[in-house]
């Protein structure tokens, strides 16, 4: 269990606890107005190591034992009482159906017992509303509320286990446009799939980018999905999957190569395979996000989601904004994978809108499209 370290709680705007469970990290975070107050996360990945990827029924009894400590945790952290938040956020989708009915069922008794608005938000959204808690032009004096949100012409890069998505957003609040995503696995699922294959464990997002750096990117070209131009079209006419990823063919190139080395007696060379893998993953990502933004007049890019801790995947996409003209945020670590921060910040978005609350009616989806900010 981690939690950051509590700020002034005096600067203006709404306390709002946000809570995170929809997968196997359980986040309790409390923001007022853009200060992040505490973030406080306990994951139960170690539970689902020997099993090479997350257990759904695992996940949902960790989230049970774990949310009230949390809570506790975060709370103490930011120095505030239940009594003195203003309203609660919550995961509503998507993510694992019974991680999310956790934390549905505690924010819906926390406000009912408390009379504390309930706000049930968009688990993908959330990771872009945690940008207002990184930018500086957030960083306002006491008592005054924030004038300023997000860029004008922002997008945003979600890259994690269960999603890769390209979006923009033209307020957070109600007007998020999909413009890109996978049609198969996520990128965060390729590196755990790749993983496997090459005997590296689980999770394997961190196991490929530490191996990878001692390999040859160059070594092994692997395909990039979609890439071809009866997908990808012209700006003119856009082919039917120009701002889309694929992996699973990338997956499967990788576990041909491991059969042919294995089948001709060699030893497999994992470190230049896992780099070669890696460099097609953020190669494909980083140029069609660019391409994306170009394409539609976003001249800032959040990188958010936990694979937003790669660390070739930031490298490369710093690399491509910048020769772009595109402005990169990318928020700190700790606020990239799945946290109630992310969640409490969005929330507080809602509230300064002057958005209605959810009310406690509502039911945790699994497959909550991105373009539904809150339920």
């Amino acid at each position: 269990m981690n939690s950051a370290p509590a700020s002034d709680p005096r600067q203006a705007g709404p306390l709002v606890l946000g809570i995170e469970s929809s997968c196997d990290e359980t986040g309790v975070g409390i923001v007022r107005g853009t200060t992040l107050l505490s973030n406080t996360v306990s994951s139960s990945m170690d539970e689902h190591v020997r099993f090479g990827g997350v257990i759904p029924e695992i996940a949902s009894r960790a989230h049970l034992d774990a949310f009230v400590p949390t809570l506790q945790e975060s709370l103490r952290t930011a120095g505030v009482t239940l009594e003195d938040v203003d309203a609660i956020a919550v995961t509503s989708g998507p993510g694992l159906a019974g991680a999310l009915m956790v934390g549905v069922c505690a924010a819906k008794a926390l406000a009912l017992a408390s009379g504390k608005p309930l706000y049930a938000i968009n688990h993908l959204v959330a990771h872009v509303g945690v940008g207002l808690l990184d930018m500086p032009e957030n960083r306002l004096p006491e008592n005054r509320l924030p004038e300023k949100r997000l860029p004008e012409n922002l997008g945003a890069l979600l890259v994690s286990g269960g999603h890769t998505e390209i979006l923009r957003i033209r307020s957070i609040t109600d007007d998020v446009e999909l413009l890109g995503s996978t049609i198969d696995d996520a990128a965060g699922e390729a590196y755990d799939k790749v993983a496997r294959l090459l005997g590296l464990g689980y999770p394997g997002g961190p196991a490929i980018d530490k191996i990878a750096r001692t390999g040859n990117p160059k070594a092994i070209r692997f395909p990039r999905g979609l890439s071809q131009p009866k997908y990808m079209g012209t700006a003119e006419e856009p082919g039917p999957h120009r701002y889309d990823w694929s992996f699973s063919g990338l997956k499967t190139a990788v576990a041909r190569c491991v059969e042919q080395f294995e089948a001709r007696g060699e030893e497999v060379p994992v470190a230049d395979i896992a780099a070669a893998f890696q460099e097609a993953v953020v190669d494909i990502i980083t140029s069609k996000a660019v391409l994306a933004c170009r394409e539609n007049g976003i001249t800032e890019l959040l990188l958010g989601g936990g694979v937003a801790a790669n660390s070739r995947l930031r490298e490369l996409t710093g690399q491509r904004c910048r020769s772009a003209g595109i402005t990169l945020h990318v928020p700190p670590l700790q606020l990239c994978t799945d946290n109630g921060a992310m969640v409490a910040a969005l929330g507080a978005q809602l509230v300064m809108a002057g958005i209605a609350p959810s009310g406690v009616a509502f039911a945790p989806d699994s497959s909550l499209p991105v373009t539904t900010v809150s339920v």
